[in-house]
């Protein structure tokens, strides 16, 4: 059996909770970490940012012996930085988009621009983009602070391929792993193993991540391929849950890589890998099959946001409309959208912001998430006049 050195990154208590419909109460959330650290897995990731009880939750599991695995998925800006560091952790994922068209997006100077770009705009806002996480990577990597960064790379799947070759060599000397991800899920195996070999070769074998999503139904098979053609680090969830059709599920991989071609991944306990799934098995957990109507859900703010100005930028289906959830993970793009795209009864940004955090109290309370009639009930029956 031949060992292999990969770093496995587990996304169940963020990413997975992400998938709409699904809470996780705080008492199992320990739990599933406890389980995950029990299965050898090398990193955890939560992100404090989303609210103060992830941060208390990161905390606690630092304080009880978890420090060396956890880590804190966290957005660009000292602000964020400062915030993980001071929850105990020793790492971070610094994320950020990399492809044009969320690039695009966020960028200051773009918004004004209703035309196709030029040329020159996409060449400034990429600058713009390598500039701003470069002074973030230093920052976190400083001596003042001192934290190992994993760079995820958001919607490396559709980004320009030079680009995406700039940015691993320009990054590479203050992060752990370059982490691309297939944020849409629209990745085949055959493409994602030339396109590994390919971002290695010119990198000269700068270790690179993957964290792949499942809307085509091919996250599994496409992650394998990665790893046979020199990825170094995987990134998914237990049972493969997560927004829309999910992530890679973990035990899958592992299980697939052993099975398969023979390859045990170094400090996985394989063993204890059924102690989580039976875990999310008696808490009825599954992901949404792909292509079903779940599966169209979106509850993350940052990607209802970009819904607002690009319906194609977290949606990739185009004969089938997205539907908007709402818990702990929303922000106030999503009652926007709610309001103004589909209701056409606009609101104040003051008003959806008062709501965004009435629905992050209550989806906390009542451990659950909301559909978009439910948000109508509640509007109508005055629960966000309080």
């Amino acid at each position: 059996m031949q060992r292999l050195p990969l770093i496995i990154s587990d996304e169940t208590l963020r990413d997975g909770e992400q998938q709409a419909g699904l809470f996780f109460p705080y008492e199992t959330k320990k739990t599933l970490a406890q389980l995950i650290s029990q299965a050898g897995i090398h990193h955890i990731a939560i992100m404090p940012a989303v609210h103060e009880t992830e941060e208390h939750l990161l905390k606690t599991l630092v304080a009880e012996g978890l420090d060396s695995i956890m880590t804190a998925s966290t957005m660009l800006g000292k602000e964020f930085i400062d915030r993980a560091k001071a929850c105990g952790i020793k790492q971070i994922i610094l994320f950020y988009a990399v492809s044009d068209r969320l690039l695009l997006l966020r960028d200051a100077e773009a918004r004004n621009f209703t035309s196709p770009p030029e040329d020159a705009l996409v060449h400034r806002v990429r600058q713009n983009m390598i500039n701003k996480v470069l002074e973030n990577l230093r920052y976190a990597t400083s001596a003042e602070v001192g934290l190992k960064v994993e760079f995820a790379a958001e919607d490396a799947s559709r980004a320009d391929f030079n680009f995406l070759v700039q940015c691993i060599r320009e990054f590479q000397p203050y992060i752990e792993h370059f982490i691309l991800c297939d944020t849409m899920g629209v990745l085949t195996p055959e493409k994602t193993y030339v396109w590994i070999r390919d971002l290695l070769e010119l990198t000269q074998n700068e270790p690179l991540g993957v964290h792949f999503h499942n809307d085509l139904g091919m996250a599994l098979e496409n992650t394998i391929q990665a790893v046979l053609a020199g990825a170094s680090m995987i990134s998914g969830t237990f049972r493969g849950i997560g927004e829309r059709a999910g992530n890679i599920p973990l035990e899958q991989v592992l299980t697939g890589l052993k099975w398969r071609f023979g390859i045990e991944v170094e400090g996985i306990n394989y063993e204890a890998l059924s102690q989580v799934t039976d875990y999310l098995d008696s808490l009825g957990v599954r992901p949404a099959p792909p292509y079903s109507k779940a599966a169209l859900r979106h509850e993350s703010g940052i990607h209802v946001n970009g819904f607002l100005r690009d319906p194609e930028s977290y949606h990739i289906f185009p004969h089938a409309d997205p539907e908007i959830w709402f818990g702990k993970c929303s922000g106030s793009s999503n009652f926007q959208y709610l309001f103004e795209k589909q209701l056409n009864q606009p609101l104040t940004p003051e008003q959806y912001n008062r709501m965004r955090d009435q629905i992050k109290s209550l989806s906390i309370q009542e451990q659950r998430c909301f559909s978009p009639q439910e948000i109508v009930n509640l509007f109508e029956g005055g629960f966000f006049n309080d």
